[in-house]
Order: structure tokens, then sequence, then C-alpha cells
């Protein structure tokens, strides 16, 4: 993993690379962001959401995190889904911690003892237990989970209970993975919090905005492809010009919708997250294209960017 370092190193400055793994869909994107402070990787009630490995750079006095949010370790249908996973495996034998994540809402299933013993893979990583999502639940539930999370190993070095949307106990992960970080200057320079690209994070937000409200196998066939960003002349206006990618012919009359309705929804919610982040007013054009099978042809998926 490449990264400038800024010069910045005194004696107890510690630094590296975590990342966090779990089922789809138990809140390692949420997480990521609340740690970083901003929103670097979109979030979704939809599995597998995430799909390219998103660092976010968390800075404190003492040290620097750099955390890659992966995809959610699954059995994959697809090649898309093999490439996924095929990316997650690459980023646990990178990494200097390994934050394993099961939410407190729900019992240890066969999905998490497959991925806690695939740990045993990645020897050089340190593994840290995290049970996610404890606003949401009961104080009984959050002990049992403990219980059952703590049984998966013998190696963690801490177990560690929170919710990334309260920002309850995010300080005491933060301080424990970073004990366990190598001595080492900062990997990136003072207020960076992603190396993600405009584009790509323009092409993220959209592909929220498109998931929110889908159902069953379309929002594992939704892509998002950014054609064009230029500034106007004259104007503090910037145009995006971005094409929404599905599968077959009836998904997009999902996403296009009503006479258009569903689609000028899509580009409204894109809008109010894109604009924040380029600091302009967005005239955003949306198209809607069909790649037949596009998660299962390797020439699509290479111009899709996977």
């Amino acid at each position: 993993m490449n990264a400038e370092a800024d010069g910045s190193g005194a004696a107890d400055f510690r630094s590296g690379f975590v990342t966090f793994v779990g089922r789809p869909n138990v809140g390692k994107s949420t997480l990521t962001n609340a740690l970083v402070g901003e929103k670097v990787a979109i979030t979704s009630d939809k599995p597998q959401t995430t799909r390219r490995a998103i660092r976010g750079i968390l800075n404190r006095v003492d040290g620097q995190l750099v955390i890659v949010d992966t995809p959610g370790i699954h059995r994959p249908r697809t090649l898309l889904g093999e490439r996924l996973n095929h990316l997650v495996e690459q980023v646990l034998g990178d990494v200097d911690v390994i934050g394993f994540c099961v939410p407190a809402t729900e019992k240890v299933g066969p999905g998490d003892r497959r991925i806690a013993e695939s740990l045993d893979g990645y020897r050089r990583a340190k593994k840290v237990a995290i049970v996610t999502k404890t606003d949401a639940a009961t104080r009984d539930q959050i002990a049992e989970r403990l219980i059952e999370v703590d049984a998966l190993r013998d190696d963690w070095a801490a177990v560690i209970p929170l919710s990334a949307l309260t920002d309850r106990q995010l300080d005491v992960l933060t301080g424990e993975v970073l004990s366990l970080m190598p001595p080492g200057p900062a990997l990136y320079p003072d207020g960076v919090v992603t190396d993600e690209s405009d584009e790509d994070r323009i092409a993220e937000i959209i592909r929220e905005a498109a998931l929110e409200g889908v159902r069953d196998e379309l929002p594992h066939s939704i892509a998002v492809v950014v054609q064009d960003i230029a500034a106007r002349e004259d104007s503090d206006l910037t145009d995006i010009y971005a094409d929404i990618v599905v599968e077959r012919d009836s998904q997009k009359a999902i996403i296009i919708g009503h006479k258009g309705s569903r689609l000028a929804d899509v580009g409204r919610r894109a809008r109010a997250g894109i604009e924040p982040l380029i600091g302009s007013r967005v005239y955003l054009s949306l198209h809607v294209r069909v790649a037949k099978e596009w998660q299962r042809d390797p020439k699509q998926l290479g111009r899709l960017g996977f």
C-alpha cells in the first residue's frame, strides 16, 4: 500500500492501515465514516453496497490511521462477486490491523464463524473484535454478543462494543487500534480525509441515491460511470454528466420511474450530496443505459472499473 509521507514523525507517533471485515451490512462503512469524521464511503441497507477499497484517513496528534473500507465477504454468485472477495483478500494481506465486525442485534452465525476462521490466513495483522450497532440493542443482547464474539478466536487484541451512529466507544476503538500500529510517520498530509478522486466520490453519491428504495436483485445490478465534469464559464454552475448502468430493460424502467419521476428524485438526492463536496451548484444530467449481464462479463466489468 503506497502513500506519500508528509515527513512528520515524533518518536511516539504511530501510523498504519486498518480494515474492517464482516458479513455484508454489519456497519463497516458507517464505522469508517464515523471515525474519519466525514462521509468518504456510501452507506445503504442493501448488502454489498461497497465495491472498492476506499481509504479514509483519521489524524490524531499521536498518530494516523488509514482505514480501508472494503466490500463485505460473501459467497459470490457472479464474476463481480468473485472479484470483490479477491479485493478483500488483497487488502487483508496488506493491513496492520483487522477489525472483525458483528452487529449487536444479530446472533453470531455460520457466516461470522467462517470469516473469523479465515483470519488465520493473515497472521501478520493483529485482530480486534468489534460489536457494532449497540445503539439498537439491549444490554442483554450486547452482553450475549460480546461472549459469542470473544469465543470465536483466542488471539483478539481487544473486544470492543460501540455505536458509530452515536459515537459511543469510538475513541476507545481509535486508541486501541492506534496502539497496535507500528511507530512511524504520517502516511498522508494532515487534513487529507481520503485518496478517492472527486469523480469516484461523485459516482458513488449517485449510486447511493439510486439504491434508495430499490428491491430484490436490482441493487447489485446498478453501476455508475461519470462521463464528464466541467465548470461553466461565467457561472458558478458545474455540469456533470453520468450514466447509471443496469443489466436489463426492466431495470432501466424501474430506475427511470413513471414519466421520469424516480430518476428526477435520484438526481435531487445526488445533487444534495455532490454540491457540498465540490463547493459549487451542480447541473446533473443522468442517463440510464443497459449493459446486459455486466456482473458476469469480464469485458463489461473492465469498462466499469472492476
